[in-house]
């Protein structure tokens, strides 16, 4: 047994800590694909000052090129339909989808491209480009590898958790409305929550086999 350290993701958007898992079957670098069945890509924001509001995007692709027993990690991109965006509230949806917020009809989709990852003490910090209403800002996400597993169906997942920072003015996102005690109707922060699960994709002569 050889113990994994960690490592990051996402859309995210995807990161790492420490997680042992028998050697020999998953060293290989390899692309692993967003799982979206057990994945979860959410954000939370302060509203007016004394709560908050949770939110996620439900429409995303995401792929990861690693290979988590060398610790090598080459790619994590992460593309987001904005139209899916949604805090279980129909009205507040709408609003968030119209010129105001995310301007869906203009910008169709977000997306996170990784540009390099270091370690941070037991966790890993992942900085890459978010590209928002057509800005691109560099942000870090920083989080675990949860580990390496093989599923009862013959697939190898990943999974990873990772929680980030943004100021949604940075990405001109400038809707507010000052509020009589003077805070603000919708936080100019906001912060991204992920739970990330990937499959790793089977060589075509492994699918094949199967088949057979």
């Amino acid at each position: 047994m050889r113990k994994v350290s960690k490592v990051l993701f996402l859309v995210g958007m995807v990161l790492s800590a420490g997680f042992g898992f028998a050697t020999g079957s998953f060293a290989e670098m390899a692309k692993w694909n967003l799982d979206h069945d057990h994945s979860t890509i959410g954000f939370q924001v302060a509203h007016m000052v004394v709560s908050k509001t949770n939110g996620k995007f439900t429409e995303y692709s995401g792929v990861v090129e690693m290979d988590p027993e060398a610790l090598k990690f080459t790619t994590i991109e992460a593309v987001i339909q904005t139209s899916s965006v949604t805090t279980d509230h129909q009205k507040r949806d709408e609003h968030l989808r119209s010129p105001d917020f995310f301007d869906v009809q203009k910008f169709p989709t977000m997306t996170y491209t990784m540009k390099s990852y270091k370690k941070s003490g037991d966790n890993y910090t992942a900085v890459g480009d978010l590209t928002l209403l057509g800005v691109t800002k560099e942000i870090s996400l920083v989080g675990t590898f949860n580990g390496v597993a093989q599923d009862p169906w013959g697939n190898t997942r990943a999974g990873f958790t990772a929680a980030g920072t943004v100021n949604r003015k940075d990405f001109g996102m400038k809707f507010s409305k000052l509020l009589d005690n003077g805070g603000m109707l919708v936080g100019d922060e906001v912060k991204i929550i992920l739970e990330i699960e990937v499959i790793k994709e089977k060589k075509p002569e492994t699918v094949n086999q199967e088949k057979g």
